[in-house]
C-alpha cells in the first residue's frame, strides 16, 4: 500500500513538468496538483481516522483502497486539468482512509514501541521504493509517446490486488475494550486529540519536516533547471558525464537514498537513541539546504539529493513515537491526526514555495529558501527533544501497559 501511493505522490515533480507545457500553467496553479491531494489526504485524516478505531483495520483499509482504484482509474478519462486535479484530491481523501488503518495495523502487531519504530521505517522503506519507481515510469512513458495519466492506471492495477489481498489476509484479532471507554470513538475523541501535546508535538514536527522535504521532488527538477525562462528541462550546462546524469535523475537519487536509509532504519532505531539521531540528521538537511543555496546548482546538484540520507528515518520516526505515545485503541485516530499535519505540510510547504518563487521571477531558489526556514525551525525543536525528552516518562508507561505481553 505505502508503496502505491508513493508511486504517485511522489512523481509530482516530473507530473508538474508535462502539465505545465500541457495546460499553460504558472507554478502556484501547478503546485495545486500536489496541494490538494495533500489537502484530501489531511482532512480524511483528522475527520476519518476515528474508522480504524471504530470498524476496525480490515474494513477502514478496504475502503480506502476501493475509493482509490475508483480515483486511479478515472483518469483513463482525465484530460482536462480541472478533472485531473480533482481526481488526484479523490484519491488523496482515499489515502488518508487507508493509511490511517495501516498504520494503527503496525501498533497491533508491534511488541514493543522500539519494534513499532523499526516496523514503521520498514513500511516507510517500502514507500521509498515506491517513490523510486514512480517517477521512472511517467520518464518511461514519456519516452515511449505514452500518456503519464497511465501512471495512475497501473496503480489502480495494484490497488486491485491489495483489495484481493486484504480479504484474503488474516488480520491479527482487533476488539475495544467498552469497560475503557473505546465505546466512544468518534469525530469529536479524534478531533480531540490535537490538544493533547504529545499528539500536538510530533504533528507539528511532521508538519514541518514534509514541508521540507516536499521541495525536493517537488521543486528541485525545476531549480536544477538551467534555463528558468523555459518551461523544458535542460541540464546542457552541467559537465557532460556523471554532473549531466545526476541531474536528469536528481529526483531518482533522491528517493533511492531515502529508500537505503530506510531500510537501514530499520536496525538503526533499535540500537540508537531515536532523538539524537534525529537531531543530527535535521542538522545536516539544514546544512545540505544552506550550502546548495550559496554553492549555487553546481553545488546543489550532489547536496539536495544528499538530503535523502538524512530524512529517511525522521518522518518515520514521528510517525511511531507519536503513536506509540497512545494505547493502541487509539492508534486509528493519533495517527489520523499526524497524518493531518503531515498533508498539511505537504500541501502548503510547496503552494508557499511555488508563491515565493513566482514573486520572485519564477525562480525557484527562492522556494528553496523557504524550505531551508522549515528544516531550521525543526532542528531547533528537535534539540529541545534531545535534551529535555519530554516523552521519556509516557513512552516507558505505554511500554508496560500495552505491550506487557
Amino acid at each position: 500500500m505505502f508503496m502505491m501511493f508513493a508511486m504517485t505522490s511522489d512523481s509530482v515533480g516530473e507530473i508538474i513538468k508535462e502539465v505545465k507545457v500541457a495546460f499553460s500553467v504558472t507554478n502556484a496553479q501547478a503546485s495545486l496538483m500536489h496541494s490538494l491531494p495533500m489537502l484530501g489526504i489531511a482532512l480524511s485524516g483528522l475527520f476519518l481516522g476515528f474508522l480504524a478505531d471504530k470498524l476496525g483495520r480490515k474494513p477502514t483499509i478496504i475502503i480506502g483502497l476501493a475509493l482509490f482504484g475508483l480515483a486511479c482509474y478515472s483518469f483513463l478519462i482525465a484530460n482536462d486539468f480541472v478533472l485531473i486535479v480533482s481526481l488526484m484530491s479523490l484519491s488523496g481523501v482515499a489515502v488518508g482512509i487507508f493509511k490511517t488503518g495501516a498504520l494503527a495495523l503496525i501498533g497491533d502487531i508491534s511488541t514493543s514501541t522500539k519494534q513499532h519504530t523499526a516496523t514503521m521505517n520498514g513500511a516507510e522503506a517500502f514507500f521509498g521504493v515506491g517513490a523510486i519507481i514512480g517517477p521512472l515510469i511517467v520518464a518511461y512513458l514519456i519516452h515511449q509517446g505514452v500518456a503519464w495519466q497511465w501512471l495512475y492506471v497501473i496503480a489502480g492495477g495494484v490497488c486491485t490486488l491489495l483489495i484481493i489481498g486484504a480479504l484474503l489476509v488474516k488480520y491479527p484479532a482487533y476488539t475495544r475494550d467498552t469497560a475503557s471507554g473505546e465505546k466512544e470513538v468518534s469525530i469529536a475523541q479524534s478531533l480531540s486529540l490535537v490538544k493533547n501535546p504529545y499528539a500536538l508535538g510530533f504533528s507539528v514536527g511532521a508538519f514541518l519536516y514534509v514541508a521540507a522535504e516536499s521541495a525536493i521532488y517537488v521543486w528541485m527538477p525545476s531549480y536544477l533547471v538551467c534555463d528558468a525562462t523555459t518551461l523544458k528541462a535542460t541540464y546542457d550546462c552541467y559537465t557532460e558525464g556523471f554532473s549531466q546524469t545526476l541531474a536528469i535523475y536528481s529526483v531518482t537519487a533522491f528517493f533511492i537514498l531515502r529508500a537505503a536509509g530506510r531500510f537501514v532504519g530499520i536496525w538503526m532505531m533499535s540500537h540508537f537513541n531515536w532523538a539524537l539521531v534525529l537531531m543530527v540528521f535535521t542538522g545536516a538537511i539544514v546544512l545540505c539546504f544552506g550550502l546548495g543555496l550559496w554553492g549555487g546548482k553546481q553545488l546543489a546538484l550532489f547536496l539536495f539529493p544528499l538530503t535523502g540520507t538524512f530524512m529517511s528515518v525522521i518522518y518515520p520516526t514521528f510517525n511511531s513515537k507519536g503513536i506509540s505515545c497512545f494505547p493502541k485503541h487509539q492508534h486509528g485516530s493519533v495517527a489520523g491526526v499526524i497524518l493531518f499535519f503531515t498533508a498539511a505540510g505537504a500541501a502548503a510547504g510547496p503552494f508557499i514555495m511555488g508563491l515565493v518563487s513566482d514573486a520572485n521571477g519564477g525562480d525557484a531558489k527562492y522556494g528553496f529558501m523557504v524550505a531551508t526556514g522549515f528544516a531550521a525551525v525543526l532542528f531547533v525543536g528537535l534539540v529541545y527533544n534531545y535534551i529535555k525528552n519530554p516523552t521519556k516518562e509516557r513512552l516507558a508507561e505505554i511500554e508496560a501497559s500495552e505491550y506487557a505481553n
